[in-house]
C-alpha cells in the first residue's frame, strides 16, 4: 500500500509530457497533468495506475496506457534507547535488527527482548517479542525501550 513520501516513476505510453517522477504527498494524493489531484495513499500502484488511464481515458485520451514504478519507499524511524535514533531510508525486506544495525545498534541500557511498532497506516502502537526478526514497513515508527535492572 502507498502512502506520504512513497516516490512513483509514471509512465504515459506515448505521452512523454504526461510521464515522469511524482511523490505522494502529506495529504495522501498526486498531481498529474490534465487530471489534477489523484487519491494514492492506502492504494496499490496498480489501483492508481487504473484510476489515472481512467481520467485520462475520459476526454484527454484516446486508449491511455498507464504504468506505475515504485522508485523509492517512505521512511521509517526508530526511537529510544538506539546509538543514532532518527529517521531512516527503507529498503524491502527490513527487519527489526536490520533497523536497530542502520541507527547504530542498541545503547547498554536498550531492552533486547521487545520493542514497540506504531504502523503508518493505523497509527496503533503494538508490542512486537524479539524472539524471532520480524519484518518492519515504510513509515513505520520503532520505539526501543529501556531495560530496568
Amino acid at each position: 500500500m502507498l502512502g506520504s513520501g512513497d516516490k512513483l516513476r509514471i509512465t504515459v505510453y506515448g505521452e512523454e509530457n504526461l510521464s515522469g517522477e511524482q511523490q505522494v504527498g502529506p495529504d495522501g494524493n498526486i498531481t498529474m497533468p490534465l487530471v489534477g489531484q489523484i487519491p494514492a495513499s492506502g492504494k496499490t500502484v496498480g489501483d492508481v495506475a487504473k484510476d489515472i488511464q481512467g481520467r485520462l481515458a475520459g476526454g484527454y485520451l484516446r486508449a491511455p496506457s498507464v504504468a506505475i514504478v515504485l522508485t523509492g519507499y517512505r521512511p521509517f524511524y526508530i526511537l529510544g534507547e538506539v546509538n543514532t535514533p532518527g529517521q531512516y531510508e527503507y529498503t524491502k525486506g527490513m527487519s527489526v535488527s536490520d533497523a536497530v544495525a542502520r541507527a547504530g545498534g542498541y545503547t547498554y541500557r536498550a531492552k533486547k527482548t521487545e520493542v514497540f511498532i506504531r504502523r503508518d497506516k493505523d497509527g496503533e502502537t503494538m508490542r512486537v517479542i524479539l524472539d524471532n526478526d520480524p519484518p518492519i514497513r515504510p513509515g513505520d515508527t520503532i520505539h526501543v525501550g529501556e531495560r530496568y535492572f
